[in-house]
């Protein structure tokens, strides 16, 4: 495979714009008819896009923080399902520039800037919660590992070549599954961590990187979720994966000091979310621009088009502001993630956490709000069902339920109140 190499911020905007104008052509029958986006995921990879997080040490663009969130919230505007895809790649480069060695860099950051692609392996049912994993990497001879498990809700697994699996080091024993809670349906979470310990679970995480098409690994596409339907965020089976030392990275050693693994992780899912407002936002404007018809007061106060209706353009205009300043906080976010790039402290990352978090607090919202207020504004031809319109509206409700923004605001009330920094869990 062989992909582009993108040189600087400005390509990377200008890449990503290309692509979310030929994205947005097809997004509404991919969605309609499920038809998974396998030749739009390797287009995004020969672009480049995937390898612009690639610090310049090892050949890559090393793009900011608010570049990667604008090149998500450009491919969301088009397609939020396909800009999905990518959100794992992103954060296991980061964990391999976080705790990977030299040797494991310069392999990995190889492949991407090839247009290799990671997926991820993260999230189980039938857990205690979302942090609870029981996939295991049993040592077995000259440093290697045996991986067993399963995996669900693994967004972007099929169309990988490599998966990292989030698993912990151990013999496999541990406590009854318990019953699940707050699962994450189509989507991935920005990590789990090793500061949420399940009682009598042994091990401390890591990421094991396996092949796709490693021996013992099955990728079932089964997810069926109401919004988001083309992420094919199914079913990763582990059976007895053999695993070499060097494909294993120590995750939980992420977490020991200040760090941005989960605020770049959940400014992706921001940027997405913002970006399923803008374009809910853009169609709802042309749709009333073409095919709305005014109300008849609005033409009997003299009002010939939808458009021209006034009760209808204020109503725009709270709109807009709502999706403006979910794009201002997300702008802001990525230069609180910047700003703690350059100086990593407790305090510069606590800051970047507290700003992604009510990025996403105020995206998601307005994601839900905007995809619903369409039909309100479009009216009653908009519902038609061969439109596809309510797609923007399932996307938002199925990828913001990833994960709870009541915690988000919890942990930014104690910051305001109280000076709280948020914890190290790598969902903030």
């Amino acid at each position: 495979m062989g992909a582009h190499v993108i040189a600087d911020d400005a390509e990377a905007l200008a890449v990503a714009a290309g692509l979310a104008v030929a994205f947005r052509a097809g997004a509404a029958a991919r969605d309609a008819e499920r038809a998974l986006p396998r030749a739009e995921v390797d287009r995004l990879s020969a672009s480049g896009l995937l390898a612009v997080s690639v610090p310049r040490a090892y050949g890559g663009a090393e793009v900011s923080a608010r570049t990667l969130a604008e090149i998500f919230r450009l491919l969301a505007a088009a397609d939020p399902s396909l800009a999905q895809i990518p959100q794992s790649h992103f954060v296991y480069v980061n964990v391999l520039l976080r705790q990977g060695t030299e040797e494991q860099r310069k392999f990995f950051l190889g492949e991407v800037l090839a247009g290799r692609r990671f997926g991820n392996a993260q999230s189980e049912k039938g857990t205690r919660h979302v942090q609870d994993i029981r996939t295991r990497l049993t040592p077995g001879p000259a440093g290697s590992y045996v991986l067993t498990g399963e995996k669900h809700y693994a967004t972007g697994a099929l169309f990988a070549d490599w998966i990292p699996v989030l698993a912990r080091v151990g013999t496999g024993e541990g406590p009854a599954v318990g019953p699940a809670s707050d699962s994450t349906p189509g989507s991935t979470p920005g990590s789990a961590s090793g500061s949420v310990e399940s009682a009598g679970v042994d091990g401390p995480l890591h990421v094991a990187y396996v092949r796709r098409d490693a021996p013992g690994v099955t990728v079932v596409d089964d997810w069926d979720g109401m919004g988001q339907r083309t992420t094919a965020s199914g079913t990763v089976r582990l059976a007895e994966v053999a695993v070499a030392a060097d494909r294993v990275v120590p995750h939980h050693l992420t977490f020991e000091g200040p760090q941005l693994h989960g605020a770049v992780a959940q400014l992706l899912h921001a940027a997405i979310d913002v970006g399923i407002a803008s374009g809910a936002l853009e169609e709802a404007a042309a749709f009333v621009r073409t095919s709305s018809r005014p109300w008849f007061e609005a033409v009997g106060e003299g009002y010939g088009t939808a458009a021209e209706d006034p009760l209808l353009v204020q109503r725009f205009g709270e709109l807009a502001v709502q999706v403006r300043a979910s794009a201002a906080l997300l702008a802001a976010a990525a230069d609180a993630v910047d700003a703690a790039r350059a100086d990593l402290t407790d305090a510069t990352a606590a800051e970047a956490s507290i700003a992604v978090a009510a990025a996403k607090v105020h995206a998601a919202g307005t994601a839900v709000e905007t995809g619903s207020a369409l039909f309100e504004v479009a009216g009653t031809r908009a519902a038609q069902d061969g439109l596809n319109l309510h797609r923007y509206w399932r996307d938002a409700r199925t990828h913001t339920l990833h994960d709870p923004v009541r915690w988000k605001a919890w942990h930014i009330g104690r910051y305001a109140l109280t000076g709280t920094r948020p914890p190290r869990h790598g969902l903030l």
